[in-house]
């Protein structure tokens, strides 16, 4: 029997696969990205915003839930077949967005492509920390987060482009069917299970097993309950750009295919950005990170409601971009620095649980905010909302490690290449 080894090096061709998947998992919900809000308006006569947003409520809640039954799930069938399942989950997304009669059918279409978002991309996130080992978990959760965004924002700039020539149906949504079908078969017959590296690890492991691991990532546990909290105000804020950025640009006169490009900076900027971020946080201490990161996005948020050229929007979403790249891998690296190898399956569903329902939280939110008072309003209440989360994140988590801050790390740099 070959021996098991943890690290990215010993296990690159299962890695690499892992990674190339979890593009296709961000494809698909990329093709909603820049048109989805639009075709509420233009095809459904869908006005009111919370209404428009209802979409988001619907994927982010199946999506928060399909996490919170990843861990149990993962024991029950594997991470192989969960995977698996997200796929099959996954197929009849595309087809029933092309010939919805209703916003219903986009509603159901929303719910089955939340439980794939929840189940493939959870799937993907685990083995992939299963595979690298304590030293490269950063890493590891760099590159899965900077495919899957990336992918996100080469779907949304795609369909943005397809729907300003061909118009919002049903071209853009070929683009989910051909990702639907890749993902499906790649899962199928190349992917191998990776429970036989959690047990390598678990052996060695000197984490201590959480009391309730429920309560305890939730809430109870410093670190773990302050990375919860802030990963649902991260995606809280998602969620608002995600629907009523679209339809803010809109409203300020910019064309479907400026839409479609503003709409791809965004997870551009993070999803490359994490190729950097994810090995910065192998390297310093996380809840630094997680401070600069929310803050920026807070920032970042505050200049968008007060922008207006095309310029200032996209430079306004490199900020935000960048600000979401320091936070997102290091999320998912802190609960599994937290966490014994045999909690980290349901501790990680249970931080995407939370992180996940930010997007019906922050769609009902901003939704409200936006009909009562205007988006520039709801913005702004999200962007001070996202730089107070920082702030208190940073006050409770204590680092685990005797990795230096960012400051200090920048200077033991500079003073490196000096000498």
């Amino acid at each position: 029997m070959k021996e098991i080894q943890l690290g990215l090096r010993a296990n690159l061709s299962q890695f690499v696969l892992l990674v190339i998947i979890n593009a296709f998992v961000g494809g698909m919900v990329g093709m909603e990205r820049s048109i989805l809000p639009q075709l509420a308006e233009a095809e459904f006569g869908i006005a009111a915003k919370t209404a428009v947003l209802s979409f988001i409520v619907a994927f982010g809640i199946t999506k928060a839930f399909a996490n919170l039954f990843t861990g149990a799930l993962t024991n029950r069938l594997g991470r192989k077949r969960l995977l698996l399942l997200g796929w099959v989950l996954g197929l009849p997304v595309p087809f029933l967005l092309m010939f919805a009669p209703t916003w219903g059918w986009v509603i159901g279409a929303n719910i089955l492509l939340g439980a794939h978002q929840g189940f493939a991309w959870s799937a993907t996130v685990v083995m992939k920390i299963d595979l690298a080992g304590e030293r490269d978990r950063g890493l590891a959760m760099g590159l899965n987060e900077f495919a899957g965004y990336l992918a996100v924002a080469l779907a949304a700039f795609a369909t943005g482009w397809i729907a300003s020539e061909y118009g919002l149906r049903p071209y853009p949504f070929y683009l989910g069917v051909v990702l639907s079908v890749l993902g499906f078969f790649s899962t199928w017959l190349l992917v191998k299970d990776t429970h036989a590296h959690v047990t390598a690890e678990a052996a060695t492991s000197k984490v201590a097993r959480l009391p309730s691991i429920f309560h305890d990532t939730s809430w109870r546990h410093r670190n773990l309950g302050s990375v919860t909290m802030t990963g649902l105000v991260n995606n809280l804020n998602d969620g608002m750009i995600w629907g009523l950025i679209p339809i803010f640009l809109l409203q300020k006169g910019f064309s479907l295919h400026e839409i479609g490009t503003l709409a791809a900076v965004y997870p551009a900027v993070w999803g490359i950005g994490q190729l950097f971020s994810g090995r910065l946080s192998d390297s310093v201490c996380k809840k630094d990170l997680l401070l600069w990161g929310m803050v920026l996005q807070g920032l970042a948020l505050l200049g968008l409601a007060m922008a207006g050229s095309f310029v200032s929007f996209a430079l306004l979403l490199v900020l935000l971009g960048w600000g979401t790249a320091m936070v997102y891998p290091t999320f998912l690296a802190s609960i599994a620095e937290n966490t014994h190898p045999f909690d980290r399956a349901k501790s990680l569903g249970v931080f995407r649980f939370w992180r996940d329902m930010g997007y019906a939280i922050g769609a009902l939110f901003t939704g409200i905010i936006a009909d009562a008072f205007g988006i520039p309003s709801s913005i702004i209440a999200v962007g001070l909302l996202t730089v107070a989360t920082g702030i208190w994140a940073d006050h409770r988590m204590r680092c685990r490690t005797n990795h230096p801050t960012i400051g200090k790390w920048i200077r033991q740099k500079w003073v490196a290449r000096i000498q």
